[in-house]
């Protein structure tokens, strides 16, 4: 307990140590996990909303998909993302092998079926009745799915939670393909990795307290979005 008591103390002091390091580790954070949750989100939702109403025949193929990359390892997401830009590989001459531009696409990967598996669950739940008043209506198909979500508000407002608090707090994928390069490529979550490996365990915790703020910062102000 006495151990436990000091890296606590020890972790405050170097969470008001970090200044600048800490200001760039946390705005390169926000801004690849940002961005790539407004992918996720536009691309997720819109995925979700019709996953909920269509009846195409490849709708239970691509809801498998869905629910299967859910549960896909971030490091894998990682390396699909490292072979498509590697040197050979088919997006290679764009040379964006560890840069934010590859960690934002790495995590976009991830947030996309998520933010679809969610939202999809939030508009069936609406149950039957909802979905026979929407057919009444006789809205065109992008009318219904844009009336349908905002019945499912709360749920997609659930979805972009879980779509951010996914890629916030991923390792796997951005130490593959950003590198973890100081200055650079370095987020919040590869850099807790790197100070625990030397045994800053008192850092680590530091930015561990930083990306708990942070996560809970954003839960509050969805929070108060699905409340309005």
């Amino acid at each position: 307990m006495e151990f436990l008591g000091g890296l606590l103390a020890d972790a405050v002091r170097e969470l008001f140590g970090f200044g600048a390091e800490l200001r760039r580790i946390l705005f390169l954070t926000l801004a690849v996990a940002g961005i790539a949750t407004v992918i996720g989100v536009l691309v997720g939702v819109p995925l979700g909303t019709w996953l909920a109403l269509t009846r195409h025949r490849l709708r239970n193929t691509i809801d498998v998909l869905v629910n299967a990359g859910m549960g896909v390892p971030p490091v894998l997401a990682g390396l699909l993302i490292l072979i498509l830009l590697w040197n050979d590989g088919p997006l290679g001459s764009l040379d964006l092998v560890f840069t934010p531009v590859a960690m934002v696409g790495a995590q976009a990967l991830l947030a996309i079926p998520i933010a679809a598996g969610v939202t999809a669950g939030a508009i069936r739940g609406l149950g039957p009745a909802a979905s026979e008043q929407l057919v009444a209506l006789r809205l065109t198909r992008y009318r219904r799915g844009f009336v349908a979500a905002r019945e499912a508000l709360p749920g997609v407002i659930a979805a972009v939670a879980a779509a951010f608090g996914r890629v916030v707090s991923e390792v796997g994928a951005v130490l593959i393909v950003g590198g973890n390069i100081e200055g650079e490529t370095q987020v919040l979550t590869t850099a807790i990795v790197q100070q625990a490996r030397q045994a800053h365990f008192d850092s680590a915790l530091a930015l561990g307290f930083v990306l708990l703020i942070i996560v809970a910062l954003v839960n509050v102000a969805l929070g108060r979005l699905r409340s309005v």
